[in-house]
């Protein structure tokens, strides 16, 4: 049996940081969406427990034991007590320490696919307690669908999709790398308050100025997506250095990819839907 699973890019539509915290995380209210598209996983049946990286993005990365797919993979193999294996294959299609959940989304993924290959009937929950050992932003990562989140990321609460699920987004990476650690570390400490989900439109990213500082890029991408023609909204996600705008319609959003890449040829892009 060969099954596929595509990791799906996370999307920060507002991101406050509200603290820092003696464990050494934040304290966040963050808009979690996800694009239609992302890095994707294959897997099959195997005496051993495999991963093998190929794609665009692939170069940097191990397939060790630190891998997150791995480690998501041997965390179920451990609870479920299946004694299964599996090749498992992850096609990168995303930059790397880009701020759209990369190795989180892959080991969300990662989850997903092998429980069906497996088949291991778990509970959602015991699959997100799993997810939450993995890192902050994997549980909202399994899920794949708006949320709200609090504390590091991880306290995730429903949220209301009207408005969000069909929008086209376009993604640009200048394909600068941006360490979501540095950034965290660089912010200035300012409380500039809550996150008002009932207009979300009009938040912020904390993060950006921090990651500007580190990586100038971003500027010119944010200045650029602001530009285009019938962008809705435009921020950086996550932790950078990927930047985001949202489109009244596909068209324009392709049109905004045609004039980018026209212009700055080098960097990355992905015209995409939310879910």
């Amino acid at each position: 049996m060969h099954l596929t699973e595509t990791a799906y890019a996370k999307i920060n539509l507002a991101l406050h940081v509200r603290g820092r915290r003696v464990d050494g995380y934040h304290e966040l209210e963050t808009l979690f969406a996800f694009a239609a598209d992302g890095d994707v996983l294959t897997a099959e049946l195997h005496g051993d427990l495999t991963l093998s990286i190929t794609g665009p993005f692939a170069e940097g990365l191990k397939a060790d034991a630190g891998n997150l797919v791995l480690r998501a993979a041997k965390a179920l193999q451990a609870i479920s007590g299946t004694r299964q294996g599996a090749s498992i294959c992850l096609e990168k299609r995303l930059p790397i320490a880009s701020g759209i959940g990369g190795g989180s989304a892959d080991a969300a993924a990662a989850l997903r696919l092998l429980s069906k290959l497996w088949d291991i009937d778990f509970p959602y929950e015991q699959l997100l307690a799993i997810a939450a050992g993995l890192g902050a932003d994997v549980p909202a990562c399994l899920r794949s669908e708006t949320v709200f989140g609090r504390g590091a990321g991880e306290q995730l609460a429903p949220f209301e999709t009207d408005g969000i699920t069909g929008t086209p987004a376009l993604l640009v990476n200048p394909l600068k790398p941006c360490p979501t650690g540095p950034v965290f570390k660089s912010w200035d400490g300012i409380d500039r308050g809550a996150l008002d989900t009932q207009n979300w439109r009009d938040a912020r990213n904390d993060l950006e100025s921090p990651a500007i500082a580190l990586v100038p890029e971003i500027s010119e991408v944010l200045t650029m997506l602001k530009a285009q023609a019938d962008a809705t909204l435009v921020r950086m996600s996550g932790s950078g250095a990927t930047c985001f705008g949202l489109f009244e319609t596909e068209d324009a959003r392709d049109a905004a990819a045609t004039a980018i890449v026209a212009q700055q040829p080098g960097w990355w892009q992905l015209p995409t839907v939310l879910r």
